[in-house]
């Protein structure tokens, strides 16, 4: 297993690689360009330059005699434009010309060394929270679903919420850019029914593995956040039997899951441990993170450790420990601490104490079962 620590970018993240390298076990920055647009191809020249940022950590401190190095194995995320989804041009791209970039981008980061690329497959909306900074009782804040303001409040109004409580900062799969075409997307998934999404995904798949086997790139598809239908619009990666679904579109092992526990546990009929050890074999990255369900169908983030929520986050790692799991983790979305709720305010859910301290009691999990 090789721990991995998700970083925005300089100038794009209150968090400093610096920072990370402090984070003791942590091996794999998780990075992304966060300014491409989906279907838009990333060049060559920006990839190596991001990389070289983090993997050039260990020669700007060589004369302190430090030692530790990052390596940049996992891109998360490149977004799937709208056109591959639903099948058909929209935003002025058609299907084909959104591929054709996506594999370009593929067998670039593929030349650059990348590993695994997660992304997700959500129609219109990516994550949603109607509370990015929610108290809880030990004085930290947290991401939080209420389920009757999402059912109260217009999409629109949705979208104008989560940018208020960005701070700034790019939050991925809510792109203003694209955003700002909503009606246009909206009405292009009327009608549009999960079987759809399904022979959508396939034909996407099966135009872009061949690029991933050749270069041998896993992508690792993100289950849904919230895992359940929005808005009417259909949701394929949400459900164990959705994950069996996905899987079954193409038997490549470069096709497998990016194993996010939190949001597949914010279904609360979902099974966190028996996801893990059925699916063992395709997951080439995984989110380890606890949520806590509520009454009326809410739920909050809650620290990493398991007995602050819903998720059996020690059997999740026992899981792991003992198949010998040698994939990717990261710890995921953590509360916000101290100076985080004041003057250093992160990009909502992706502070630093937390989940350094979430990385601490997944790696401690894992010593504990795995030696």
């Amino acid at each position: 297993m090789k721990m991995g620590f998700r970083w925005y970018g300089e100038g794009n993240d209150t968090v400093t690689l610096d920072e990370i390298r402090q984070v003791p076990g942590v091996e794999t920055i998780v990075w992304s360009l966060h300014h491409k647009q989906a279907g838009e191809a990333w060049g060559e020249d920006e990839i190596a330059a991001q990389i070289a940022t983090i993997t050039g950590l260990t020669a700007h401190h060589e004369a302190a005699g430090i030692t530790k190095t990052f390596d940049a194995d996992v891109v998360e995320s490149v977004n799937v434009h709208e056109s591959i989804k639903l099948g058909r041009t929209v935003l002025g791209l058609s299907r084909d010309e959104a591929i054709a970039s996506y594999v370009t981008t593929i067998e670039r980061l593929g030349r650059a060394g990348v590993k695994v690329i997660c992304y997700n497959f959500m129609p219109v909306f990516d994550w949603l929270r109607t509370d990015m900074w929610h108290p809880l009782p030990d004085g930290s804040t947290a991401l939080f679903y209420e389920k009757a303001v999402v059912d109260a409040l217009t999409p629109e109004a949705l979208i104008a919420d989560m940018a208020a409580g960005s701070g700034g900062l790019t939050l991925p799969g809510w792109e203003p850019e694209r955003l700002e075409h909503f009606a246009e997307l909206s009405a292009a998934y009327d009608g549009v029914t999960h079987d759809d999404m399904y022979r959508s995904y396939r034909y996407f798949l099966d135009a872009i593995i061949p690029t991933c086997e050749e270069f041998d790139v896993k992508m690792a598809v993100h289950p849904d956040d919230p895992a359940f239908d929005l808005f009417g619009w259909p949701r394929v990666v949400s459900t164990k039997q959705d994950l069996a679904t996905v899987l079954s579109l193409h038997e490549s092992p470069s096709h497998g899951l990016t194993l996010c526990l939190g949001s597949f546990s914010s279904n609360p009929e979902a099974d966190a441990v028996d996801a893990v050890r059925t699916f063992m074999d395709r997951i080439h990255f995984t989110h380890v993170r606890n949520i806590r369900h509520l009454p009326g169908g809410d739920f909050t983030e809650v620290g990493h450790r398991a007995s602050e929520g819903s998720v059996d986050i020690v059997g999740i790692m026992k899981a792991y420990a003992e198949a010998g799991y040698a994939g990717y983790v990261r710890p995921d979305h953590g509360r916000h601490l101290w100076d985080e709720n004041t003057t250093r305010r992160p990009r909502p859910g992706y502070g630093l104490y937390d989940r350094a301290l979430g990385v601490q009691y997944l790696l401690g999990l894992w010593d504990a079962y795995r030696y």
